[in-house]
Order: structure tokens, then C-alpha cells, then sequence
């Protein structure tokens, strides 16, 4: 790696990381020029372990060694600035002292990465950067094989998806769905059960959905407010639900996807 020290806050080579609480850019899926930002040693670590590479990284003194040995013999620019340039620079205190501007690889088309699968997690709409990063940590965690996310889903590679995700959206398989049709198409065709996850009087409770699971199930999730579209409820083999108590008729999106992981894994 190439280690300079950076004091000037209009440097150019810090322009990647400007402004990153900006709220328009949680709007944007795919981030100009094809760019991410990874936040934290661990992620970034994960990010190159998975093949993807770093443009630049943005590091804290305290934290160069540890950069050293994620980065390896990879020609990469290594920015060094204190705490106080890299939250002028970016907008927010850096607390964990290491981002890194990533190249973002090119998207696989849906027909491959389901290939092979026996579980997919299938999100539509989710506006919330940290519900998807969730979501991603749960299918990782409880056996999903690879994750589709609709059009209008937000982005898994903004940087609070991928840190609350702790960098599972490296480890798992997933692509983005141009078309919400051509994907469930995708999902039919290559033989898996379509389970939306909805409230609905004539659903599947989950218990007897998983007892008698069929043999490949894509678990269809929709937005945190209004739910699955009626696109893709009308796309769907089987409409399930999570018999719920309490007077409470239904949970949090990734903590549901969660717990409808382990039922079918189960």
C-alpha cells in the first residue's frame, strides 16, 4: 500500500468521501462512477476478501497497521488524516477510523446467482439502508443461499447497510432485479416456491408452511409501511404468516425474515 499524509481539506484525493451524511445520497442506488463506501477494518476486510477492490482508503494513524495487513501487497493509496479532517471532510465523526472508497463489481443476472440455490431471500421496496443490511445478516447468518433485491430497493452497498449487515452483503450471493416480473419469472422457471410474507385472512401459518416445506423456496419480503406490492402478491405460490400474540400483528422486516430463515432452515 502507499501511505501519504493528507492535511488539506479541498485535497482531491479525498473527494470520494465528501459529504456522506448527505440525505440525497441515501436516495441513490447506484452510486456515481460505481463507487461504495466500506466503513470500518472488518468490513473492508471482508469487502477485499471477497474480491472487490479498494480505489482508496481513508485511515486514521492509530489504525495503518491494521490496514497494512488487510491491504497485503495491493497497490492501493492509503490517505492518513486525523479525527478532525476525516468528520470535516465527510460530515460525521469516523469513530472507528478507516473507510475506504470501493469499486463496485457488476451485478450477475438473476438466473445465475439462484442457481443452485435452495433458499433465497427476496426484498422489495425496502427503503430503510439498515433493515436491508439486517436482512442481509440474517440470511447470512440462518442459511439463505443468495438474496434478490427489487428496483426500488435501497442500495446493500451504502455504507450503513454494509455495517449493519457486518459485512455479509460480501458473503452472500445477490444481484438486483431490474423487473420484479422477470425475476419471479426466474424464480418459477428454475422451480422454486414464491412465499410472500404477508398478512392475509387465507395465509399459510409459517410452522405449517416449513413442516411440509417444498424442496427450493424464495421468501418473498415487502417495505417497512406498505408492505409487498400487489405485483409481486400476485406473483407469489403461497402467501404465508407469522401467527403473532400480544395484540401485535406483525414485526420489524428483518427481524420477520429472521424468524422465517429458522423456520424453514428448521
Amino acid at each position: 500500500m502507499h501511505l501519504t499524509s493528507v492535511t488539506d481539506l479541498d485535497d482531491p484525493r479525498l473527494d470520494d468521501y465528501r459529504g456522506l451524511t448527505d440525505t440525497a445520497l441515501r436516495a441513490v442506488t447506484e452510486p456515481a462512477e460505481g463507487l461504495y463506501i466500506a466503513e470500518t477494518t472488518t468490513v473492508i476486510e471482508r469487502a477485499v476478501a471477497a474480491g472487490h477492490r479498494p480505489r482508496s482508503v481513508l485511515v486514521a494513524e492509530r489504525r495503518v497497521e491494521e490496514m497494512a495487513r488487510v491491504l497485503g501487497e495491493l497497490p492501493v493509496p492509503v490517505l492518513v488524516v486525523s479525527d478532525e479532517l476525516a468528520e470535516r471532510v465527510t460530515g460525521y465523526a469516523v469513530h472507528r477510523g478507516a473507510l475506504a472508497s470501493m469499486q463496485r463489481p457488476a451485478l450477475a443476472p438473476v438466473a445465475d446467482v439462484i442457481r443452485g440455490a435452495r433458499l433465497v431471500l427476496v426484498l422489495e421496496g425496502l427503503g430503510d439502508h439498515a433493515n436491508v443490511g439486517a436482512a442481509f445478516r440474517a440470511a447470512a447468518g440462518l442459511g439463505a443461499d443468495a438474496v434478490l433485491v427489487s428496483a426500488r430497493c435501497a442500495d446493500p452497498l451504502y455504507r450503513r447497510s454494509v455495517r449493519v449487515s457486518m459485512g455479509t452483503v460480501f458473503q452472500v450471493p445477490w444481484t438486483r432485479m431490474a423487473d420484479l416480473g422477470a425475476g419471479m419469472r426466474d424464480l418459477t422457471a428454475q422451480g422454486f416456491d414464491v412465499a410472500a410474507l404477508a398478512l392475509d385472512d387465507g395465509a399459510v401459518p409459517l410452522d405449517v408452511y416449513a413442516a411440509e416445506r417444498p424442496e427450493r423456496v424464495a421468501l418473498l419480503m415487502g417495505s417497512e409501511g406498505d408492505g409487498l406490492s400487489r405485483e409481486a402478491l400476485a406473483a407469489a405460490d403461497t402467501v404465508v404468516t407469522i401467527p403473532m400474540s400480544g395484540g401485535v400483528d406483525s414485526l420489524n422486516v428483518a427481524s420477520a425474515a429472521a424468524v422465517a430463515l429458522w423456520a424453514l432452515q428448521n
